[in-house]
């Protein structure tokens, strides 16, 4: 999606793209390696994407100075962070705290996508279908197919699929453990977010919060760039009541930007040491118009259909994909690159297996240049 142009006047400061560029990577934690708790992380970012179960933990690695995975996944064991869906209908790793709010944010998205389900839902009465999983979910804790066959006993004529879409849709529906801690595995299965921290949903935050909050992980931003990380429409006015506590500039193309006028704007010739960054990362994901990071040359070259593949980033911006195979790092970058940049990569890959594959021997080669 792209911006929609806004005027600004001629007196709002011009924010080139590199300049962009390093303010979103200190915001994101990733233009140096930052001595923070892996909740404190979860937290400022305000969750991390989490489709699959490894990304979460390879995001932190690469921000996280003394990061380990056994930290995330501790916090997962004990209920202090949780998967579930929220930002764009995507499942995200909260702090229990955020999963309890944000989600009530975001509940008006999540009853728009049942509009997609609608012919699937004839004849369903929502709110009655909304208390019985509940009565299910929170009985014991169910895969997505068990819920399928249970909602399907009481509406035999509606699409199962559809039924339990609308379940997820209406509940805040987190997955219990061990499903997302590190180096175990199991089926996802959804219990309330209420029954499993043991506690009630808070009230949403209103959007000026929120905002407040977006800046200051992914700012500066438009009003555009947020509607998109959030999946939310109308956040105009929630911006202009905060218009004179923020500071505006203007991209390349004559966009509005917002941001935090205590918020760093580092130097865009700072350097930005290379990083590995898990498929789904927020940081490619999050803006309307994401030039910020990904070249235009490069725009599309980390999806393929359905699939997104791990991304490189290079001097700050998405400069290759890698992938870890046969017990080697195999780094694809897209353009050549100098030697020094290499010896960089080399060294942020040896680093990035320290910390996740300590007691796993592998090689490193880089890959044929994708054209």
């Amino acid at each position: 999606m792209a911006n929609t142009k806004r005027s600004v006047t001629r007196t709002a400061p011009l924010l080139g793209t590199r300049a962009l560029n390093r303010a979103t990577l200190d915001r994101q934690l990733l233009l140096r390696p930052v001595r923070m708790s892996a909740a404190a992380a979860v937290e400022h970012l305000v969750g991390l994407q989490a489709q699959n179960v490894k990304p979460p933990y390879y995001a932190l690695a690469a921000r996280l100075d003394g990061f380990a995975p056994e930290a995330l996944s501790a916090l997962m064991a004990g209920r202090e962070v949780v998967r579930i869906v929220t930002m764009r209908s995507t499942i995200h790793t909260h702090t229990a705290d955020d999963c309890l709010t944000l989600r009530p944010l975001v509940q008006p998205a999540r009853d728009r996508e049942l509009v997609n389900f609608r012919k699937g839902l004839a004849g369903v009465d929502l709110d009655r279908l909304a208390g019985l999983a509940r009565d299910l979910v929170e009985a014991e804790p169910r895969t997505m197919k068990q819920l399928r066959e249970a909602l399907r006993q009481e509406w035999p004529d509606a699409d199962p699929q559809a039924l339990a879409v609308a379940a997820r849709c209406r509940l805040p529906l987190v997955q219990v453990t061990p499903r997302g801690l590190w180096g175990r595995s199991g089926q996802v299965s959804l219990t309330t977010a209420e029954h499993w921290l043991g506690r009630p949903a808070e009230p949403a935050p209103t959007p000026d919060a929120v905002v407040l909050r977006y800046l200051a992980a992914f700012g500066p931003a438009s009003v555009q760039d947020m509607q998109t990380w959030a999946g939310l429409t109308r956040l105009r006015d929630a911006f202009e009541r905060l218009r004179p506590r923020l500071v505006t500039f203007q991209d390349e193309g004559g966009v509005e930007l917002f941001d935090l006028p205590d918020a760093s704007r580092p130097d865009p010739d700072t350097p930005a040491p290379p990083r590995f960054l898990p498929e789904f990362d927020n940081l490619l994901l999050s803006h309307a118009d994401r030039t910020r990071v990904v070249p235009p040359e490069h725009r599309g070259r980390s999806w393929q259909g359905n699939i997104a593949y791990r991304t490189l980033l290079v001097d700050g911006f998405l400069a290759g994909l890698w992938r870890l195979e046969d017990q080697a790092l195999v780094i694809e970058p897209f353009d050549r690159l100098t030697r020094a940049q290499r010896d960089e990569v080399t060294a942020e890959g040896e680093r990035m297996l320290r910390v996740m594959h300590p007691e796993s021997s592998y090689d490193i080669r880089f890959g044929v240049v994708r054209g």
